[in-house]
């Protein structure tokens, strides 16, 4: 990753960082091995920059970071979700446009 404003989230980390914040927060959970992934995360590091400050944006390694993963019902990655007061307010499955995550970005940042 070379955004800095791309959070990698642990299952130690997930409760505070995502479902305790008091900011809208984007989590792509992907796999180092995964084409697609790969393909989503150059939009993952310019939504990070675009909205820092205003939204979390980080990523989840299903290899590694197992427990929400498994809990959430990830089954297909990419997956991307949106959190908003601890709840997921948006989901995605697969490589999504920029244009349709920052939409569903403003759309949770404006409810």
């Amino acid at each position: 990753m070379s955004s800095q404003n791309v959070i990698h989230f642990t299952d130690a980390s997930f409760r505070q960082e995502v479902l305790d914040s008091d900011k809208p927060v984007l989590v792509d959970f992907w796999a180092e091995w995964c084409g697609p992934c790969r393909m989503l995360g150059p939009i993952i590091e310019m939504l990070a920059d675009e909205y820092a400050g205003k939204v979390k944006v980080g990523k989840v390694d299903i290899d590694t970071e197992k427990t929400y993963a498994t809990q959430l019902g990830i089954q297909n990655i990419p997956t991307v979700i949106i959190f908003r007061e601890g709840q997921q307010a948006k989901r995605f499955m697969g490589v999504q446009p920029k244009a349709d995550l920052k939409k569903a970005l403003e759309e949770v940042l404006n409810s």
